[in-house]
C-alpha cells in the first residue's frame, strides 16, 4: 500500500478497537484503528517519554508533534492540567482518533489540529515540545521537526525527544547539538534514549 502512518490521509480500511491503560498513574481507554502508529499498545518509546517528561518552569504551551492517536499529548495534560497541549500530526484519521479520545478521557486543555511537522503550529511561544518522530519518514523529516521545534520554542524552553539507537539517537544527538547549547540524554531503556534539548539565549547571561 502507499499509504503510510504519516501520510494525509489513510485507504486502508476502518476497523476501530478500544483498549485500556495507566500512564503515569493515569487511567486512560484509547480508540485507535487501522493506518495508526501502534494501534494496538502505546509503543515501549512513548512510553519511556511519557515517564520521564518533566515540565519546564517556564511559562508556555505544549506542543505534541506526531501525537498519533493522542497517547504522549492526553498523558502530559492529564498530569499538567494547568498547561494548553497543542497536539498535532499530519495523518487526518490519527487526528480524528486524537480528538475523540481526548472526549473520551475528559482532557479538555488540549488543542487538536491537522499540521505537517509543525507548519501549522499555532504561534511559536511553547515552553515545551514533545516528538516520538517518524523514523519510517526519513532523516530529512526528523531533522525538520528538530530544526522547526527550536524556532517555535520560547526561551529556556525544551524539546523532548525519543527515539532507538538503532533508528539513528546518535546522529539525533549530532543534530540537536547544532541547534541547542544544552543537550543531555535523560533516560536509555532497551535501546530506546530519551533527550532532551534546551534553547538558550546567548545574549542573556546564564
Amino acid at each position: 500500500m502507499s499509504e503510510h502512518y504519516y501520510s494525509r490521509t489513510q485507504k486502508v480500511e476502518s476497523n476501530p478497537i478500544y483498549w485500556d491503560i495507566t500512564l503515569k498513574n493515569n487511567q486512560f481507554r484509547f480508540k485507535t484503528d487501522n493506518g495508526v502508529f501502534s494501534k494496538r499498545e502505546v509503543d515501549f518509546g512513548s512510553r519511556l517519554l511519557i515517564d520521564s517528561f518533566e515540565m519546564p518552569s517556564t511559562e508556555g504551551f505544549v506542543l505534541d508533534v506526531g501525537c498519533g492517536y493522542g497517547p504522549i499529548g492526553l498523558a502530559i495534560a492529564k498530569n499538567y492540567h494547568d498547561r494548553i497541549v497543542h497536539m498535532v500530526d499530519v495523518n487526518e484519521r490519527a487526528i480524528a482518533l486524537a480528538k475523540e479520545n481526548a472526549v473520551l478521557n475528559g482532557t479538555e486543555n488540549v488543542d487538536i489540529y491537522e499540521s505537517d511537522r509543525l507548519l501549522n503550529a499555532k504561534g511559536n511561544n511553547f515552553a515545551a515540545i514533545v516528538t516520538n518522530p517518524p523514523i519510517r519518514a526519513g532523516k530529512e523529516t526528523v531533522h525538520d521537526i528538530f530544526e522547526q521545534s527550536y524556532e517555535h520554542l520560547v526561551c529556556d524552553g525544551e524539546l523532548w525527544v525519543v527515539i532507538q539507537k538503532k533508528q539513528g539517537a546518535l546522529s539525533a544527538i549530532e543534530k540537536l547539538k547544532e541547534l541547542f547549547i544544552y543537550v543531555e540524554t535523560i533516560d536509555k531503556s532497551k535501546g530506546y534514549f530519551v533527550i532532551r534539548a534546551k534553547k538558550v539565549d546567548l545574549k542573556m547571561p546564564v
